[in-house]
């Protein structure tokens, strides 16, 4: 028999596995699965097998959704919604916080579920992802009461699509269906083919607190059954899973005007600075990547470590690795459970193989019998290499090394994805000043993988856009009540013509020139086009190009501040007046007058559209701060041109973004000559650039743009199809603006503001963690 000393060296504890006759009584008593809609389960149609990945056995079977089913579940969502959103607040609350309470009381039963179908130790299941189930529920009973206080002039969207992966299948439930029906959405949600026994229990549980029928659907299948809710008649898809469908769903919807949401993927960053707290830096690997088999969209698998620290770490990260478990899920003493399917770890393993080949050392990660791998990580590996490059989605990282924190934040954001990020320093001003640069849309400083129904999740770039959680999902779940629609002027047909001349029969008294980099420039070629009173340049894909690589080095605008830029907009404000006159006589004084009133407006809200600090888990400040986008590309309206440019530009700017804009198409003149009005307001070069020209065409190709993050289109909506599909290379989020008087009151206010930013969660320590709260991750 074993010595207790010894046992507590080696870490060897005997098995305590968690009972499972409950749910498995109530699988045997299930047998087989139809989809849940209307508020009902229906009969089971063509059925596939849903297993345990531990052992491959056979838990259950499900139906395959169809075209069919998924026209009745959104019939079913479709005809619920209206009565659902008319209920008072406190109604729809009452029934969010009843779902919490019955999430609560089964909370054994769903932890156990939810490791037979998924894999991961029972530990993750019972102590993190089911009570945070019930806490989305819980936080959202909140938001249904508040709703009409505090956001005003919002409504619900209708019938929401939902799509969620396998790896927190009841956990990604939850951030989807609770926001939607706090909003008055109803929803059709389709889980993924390997995981949907919690999404079915969570059904029964909707029946068991008298949900309303058609308010919650579920209709279970493959990639089809997604592709069929795609199609559908919803009102917003909201998606979480892999960039590559992501970017196919958001060309799918190009021109459709639904509302979507991406939370994709994510090859997240770790940073070790030589001053943080080694230890625990090895537990926050632990805990955000090994702990969940690295099956987590936003795990910091690029493990970053300052040099001077990295022999030093590499050990005792090493030595940890070592005693890590991996076995049996529902074993309480299991650390490591099973990779979801075999599917997923043959692609873990490719991908591994395929560094290696590419010079990379792999240290552990070793394949073992099913669906196991052990945990490990790659070390003397390139920027490049494919183990750096590519999502791994296992519980394999990456080790390199950095020697300032320049370097840190370069190699930080060398990847195309924007998730999320963990930053580890016992100085609060270099860790902050890392998550100031480094471009994720969630921070955790000394700590990882830390979630809250308050704090907003979701991210930047190829990672998606959308916000999960806090008032940010919510909003996410909410549309603008309708504006008094004002019919955009058609876009006449340009005639291209030398410059200085015009077709016979045209007055022609003035040229005008591009305008980028903070200075006019000929257009590519010299091509001009006639408008009223004069000639515009005909720009074309290369002053496109011209233009953005002189937004994109507009960087220090942002980092000017909020009061700063105010005092540019009420120097643009001002300098407007001046010529007021003289602008005046090219479009209507009321129009000038609106265009002074934008400039006064925005330059008020510069310095005061603020973030917030949120109440999530204690021991943590929760700040969320709205950023600048970067490069936003801008079509303006044809109607009322000067009035339409100035709403649309001077609250894209005052939020720190520069921009490329393409004025309206008919009518350019009244907006190329702001150049001067621009030049003599310290304005620096890039911030706003110019390019003339057919609408359509220069909008296709500016929202094509890499270095584009943001698009909004405003006017005839011909071209958003063309626009939608051309952002969806990138992922870039389109804000297709409704139409509207550009002179009146609704072409101003923070709808535009929050268009034009995007939040960062950032999670710092704050104050000792109460006892028995946990470690660095949870």
């Amino acid at each position: 028999m074993s010595r207790v000393s010894e046992i507590m060296q080696t870490m060897e504890y005997g098995t305590s596995v968690e009972d499972s006759a409950a749910v498995r009584d109530w699988l045997a008593r299930r047998g087989t699965f139809g989809h849940f809609i209307g508020g009902s389960f229906t009969d089971p149609g063509d059925l596939f097998d849903t297993r345990d990945p531990s052992t491959g056995e056979v838990l259950a079977q499900v139906s395959q959704g169809s075209d069919t089913d998924i026209a009745a579940a959104v019939a079913a969502a479709r005809a619920a919604q209206a009565d659902w959103a008319a209920l008072p607040g406190t109604e729809r609350a009452r029934y969010l916080y009843a779902l919490a309470r019955h999430v609560q009381k089964r909370e054994r039963f769903l932890s156990v579920l939810e490791t037979l179908d998924n894999g991961k130790p029972i530990r993750e299941a019972r102590d993190i992802d089911v009570p945070l189930v019930a806490r989305h529920f819980y936080h959202h009973a909140g938001w249904a009461e508040l709703r009409d206080t505090q956001f005003p002039g919002q409504a619900p969207l209708g019938v929401c699509g939902q799509i969620i992966p396998w790896n927190f299948p009841l956990l990604m439930l939850a951030w989807k269906i609770a926001p939607a029906l706090a909003a008055g959405n109803t929803v059709v949600l389709k889980p993924a083919e390997y995981t949907p026994l919690t999404a079915l229990a969570f059904a029964e549980i909707c029946q068991e607190v008298g949900l309303p029928a058609g308010v919650v659907n579920i209709v279970t299948g493959d990639g089809a059954t997604g592709a069929a809710l795609v199609a559908a008649e919803v009102d917003k898809i909201a998606f979480t899973g892999s960039t590559e469908v992501g970017r196919g769903i958001a060309a799918a919807l190009a021109g459709t005007g639904r509302k979507l949401t991406l939370e994709l993927g994510g090859k997240s960053p770790f940073v070790v600075m030589e001053d943080a707290d080694l230890d625990a830096a090895v537990e926050g690997v632990v805990d955000g990547i090994w702990f969940n088999q690295g099956q987590v969209c936003c795990a910091g698998s690029r493990i970053l470590v300052a040099e001077a620290v990295a022999g030093r770490f590499e050990t005792l990260m090493r030595a940890r690795m070592d005693r890590l478990r991996v076995g049996a899920p529902l074993d309480k003493s299991t650390d490591l459970g099973a990779i979801v399917d075999q599917v997923q770890k043959d692609r873990i393993l490719a991908i591994c193989r395929a560094a290696v080949d590419a010079g990379a050392e792999l240290v552990g990660g070793q394949p073992q019998d099913g669906c196991f791998i052990a945990p490990g990580y790659l070390r003397n590996i390139a920027p490049a290499n494919p183990g750096m490059t590519e999502e791994i989605f296992g519980p394999i990282a990456t080790l390199s090394t950095f020697r300032t924190a320049d370097e840190a934040v370069e190699l930080a954001n060398n990847t195309r994805y924007g998730l999320a990020a963990s930053v580890w320093s016992e100085s609060a001003t270099v860790a902050t000043d890392l998550a100031s640069r480094i471009r994720v849309g969630v921070v955790w400083i000394n700590g990882a993988n830390m979630f809250d129904a308050a704090a907003p999740f979701g991210g930047y770039r190829e990672s998606g856009y959308g916000r999960e959680g806090g008032s940010g999902g919510m909003l996410d779940y909410l549309a603008e009540l309708p504006v008094t629609a004002v019919p955009d002027a058609a876009p006449s047909v340009p005639v291209a013509v030398p410059e200085g001349t015009a077709p016979k029969g045209q007055g022609i008294d003035r040229t005008a020139k591009l305008y980028y980099g903070g200075a006019q420039k000929r257009p590519d070629g010299g091509a001009m086009y006639a408008v009223p009173g004069g000639l515009a340049p005909l720009g074309g894909r290369k002053d496109i190009r011209n233009a953005v690589e002189a937004a994109a080095k507009a960087g220090k605008w942002a980092a000017m501040g909020g009061h700063a830029r105010a005092q540019v907009l009420y120097y643009i404000a001002e300098n407007l007046s001046a010529r007021a006159a003289e602008f005046a006589a090219r479009t209507s004084w009321a129009e000038v007058d609106a265009a002074i009133a934008r400039a006064f407006h925005y330059a008020a809200w510069a310095d005061k559209f603020d973030g917030a600090t949120v109440q999530a888990k204690p021991g943590h400040l929760v700040n969320v701060i709205p950023e600048p986008f970067g490069v936003v590309g801008i079509a303006c309206p044809n109607a009322q041109p000067l009035a339409g440019f100035m709403s649309l530009v001077m609250p894209a700017i005052a939020m720190g973004n520069a921009v490329v804009a393409i004025p309206a198409q008919n009518d350019p003149l009244a907006v190329t000559d702001l150049y001067q009005v621009f030049d003599t307001s310290d304005l620096p070069g890039g911030v706003v650039n110019i390019v003339t020209g057919p609408s359509d065409d220069l909008a296709r190709h500016l929202a094509g743009h890499e270095e584009v993050a943001a698009f909004w289109h405003a006017g005839a909506q011909a071209g958003l199809a063309a626009v939608d599909r051309a952002a969806a290379g990138n992922l870039k989020p389109v804000w297709a603006v409704p139409s509207r008087d550009w002179m009146g009151t609704d072409a101003q206010g923070e709808v535009f503001l929050r268009k034009a930013t995007r939040t960062k969660t950032i999670w710092l320590p704050y104050g000792a963690l109460p006892s028995g709260s946990g470690g660095a991750a949870y």
